[in-house]
């Protein structure tokens, strides 16, 4: 065996054998894997049984698509509501940067107003990055801009390169080379979305093209970065699952067989087949630093994976919030609904306003004995989310009793029980509700009205704790 087929892993020190010479390989025909992905039938997931270890980075971050592949999904915004969004990215984040980067469009005047605003902030964090084509026109709106960060467009599977572009894989290659080598000159750090990554020929073009990129990086002695795109969702993380949907063999394949460094890989997934978090998390797992999300996973289709979840994820994962500030998501959906006049579904995780509400007389039960019990965490101390009771036929006097201590901030001996008078007056009222045909659940507006008929005093009191409450804070 020639020593020159021998590599020492930077990670372990251990010797190994370069096993082989990718190559581009440029098909007359395009590669469409049809026996995966057969238009008329549901994609197949399909399995070779090949396992690769899980290699997690010493960091990971996280980074934001909410300015630009989250506005292709929503009305659009204005400068102020991104700016407004982007100091409450700054929040989250934290004192380390969690979230690392966030990127922008840089196309229209109103783009170009919000990027200089949120320049104008000072802040390292998140570091503001942009997309592009892979044109000359595009590269020059990066440089007018002074962005030291671009993502350039570089699509990768055969339907992109032969159907939409009418390219051939090496006449494609060869563009987006031209496009990366003029960022390069420029002194720009290239991000390339190798889009639709989980359709694409893995070994006959996206690790030849790494490759090439990786030289230009030890040539410019520059990052070049590179961004694996589920464009369509179609990433799994089963055992044993082949490629091209395989997310931990792309990201190990990427980190292994074209050596892209962890620091330079990250994951962009969409929610199409609802596996845009665990795809995210796996490919934490598997060797990537960064993730690209967006606030509440606004974006194409089915949206991309969700900034707030990644968050969560992180805490879950690294058993530390380093420095994030959880409550920023709670604010972040409240501008979302307040300002923007987006509508987040009730109960969609950690923004929801069903998120930790119950309407269980059962579980308003155990909320009223202990809210562990029936709570995922603490939601009032890391989100600034106190879990509640949405009162219906089902919420009996437990549901009621949470209720009113819950709404009229009353706690130790002040807290009313199932028994208390006020209770089961309420709850006699809204059994009546229901008898009567009402089919929705009660706002809180009504249910104040029902204790202020029941006790105009009491009601009074309750109304007293609460403006105390506010004074204080």
């Amino acid at each position: 065996m020639d020593k020159h087929e021998l590599n020492k892993n930077k990670r372990t020190g251990l010797l190994e054998r370069k096993e082989h010479d990718y190559a581009l390989r440029n098909v007359p025909e395009p590669e469409l894997f049809r026996g995966i992905f057969d238009y008329e039938e549901v994609p197949k997931v399909v399995f070779n049984d090949r396992k690769v270890p899980m290699n997690p980075a010493e960091e990971w971050w996280i980074t934001d698509t909410t300015f630009r592949d989250g506005q292709q999904s929503t009305a659009p915004l204005t400068v102020k509501q991104i700016t407004d969004l982007f100091k409450l990215q700054h929040k989250l984040g934290g004192k380390h940067g969690l979230i690392r980067a966030s990127e922008f469009f840089l196309y229209s005047d109103k783009d170009k107003a919000a990027v200089r605003a949120c320049q104008e902030l000072g802040y390292d964090f998140p570091e503001i990055t942009s997309w592009i084509r892979a044109n000359e026109d595009d590269f020059k709106l990066v440089k007018q801009m002074g962005i030291k960060e671009t993502g350039i467009l570089v699509s990768c599977s055969d339907y992109h390169i032969y159907k939409k572009m009418k390219l051939d894989r090496k006449k494609a290659l060869d563009k987006y080379l031209g496009i990366i080598k003029a960022a390069l000159d420029e002194g720009i750090v290239p991000r390339c979305h190798f889009e639709d990554i989980t359709r694409a020929d893995f070994y006959g073009f996206v690790v030849p093209f790494a490759l090439e990129l990786m030289r230009l990086a030890e040539e410019y002695k520059k990052p070049v970065k590179i961004r694996a795109c589920d464009t369509l969702g179609y990433g799994v993380t089963y055992p044993g699952s082949a490629l091209p949907r395989s997310v931990q063999g792309i990201v190990y394949g990427l980190n292994y067989y074209a050596g892209v460094p962890s620091e330079w890989l990250e994951w962009h997934g969409h929610n199409d087949f609802y596996k845009a978090v665990v795809n995210a998390t796996t490919a934490w797992l598997y060797g990537c630093c960064s993730v690209n999300c967006s606030l509440l996973g606004i974006g194409e289709r089915t949206g991309n994976c969700p900034t707030e979840a990644m968050c969560i994820e992180y805490a879950q994962m690294r058993g530390t919030l380093n420095g994030m500030d959880l409550t920023a998501i709670t604010e972040i959906a409240e501008y979302f609904e307040n300002e923007i006049g987006y509508s987040i579904p009730p109960r969609t995780p950690f923004v929801g306003k069903a998120f930790n509400a119950t309407r269980a007389g059962i579980h308003a039960d155990g909320l009223l004995k202990d809210e562990e019990i029936y709570n995922v965490f603490d939601t009032q101390k890391i989100l600034g989310k106190k879990p509640t009771v949405s009162i219906s036929n089902t919420s009996g006097a437990a549901g009621i009793a949470y209720w009113i201590n819950a709404y009229y901030s009353l706690s130790g001996e002040n807290a009313v029980e199932k028994s208390d008078p006020v209770v089961k007056a309420l709850k006699e009222m809204v059994d009546a509700e229901y008898a009567a045909g009402r089919n929705t659940i009660m706002g809180d507006d009504e249910l104040d009205s029902m204790v202020r008929i029941f006790d105009k005093d009491l009601h009074k009191m309750f109304n007293d704790r609460i403006n105390k409450k506010k004074l204080d804070s």
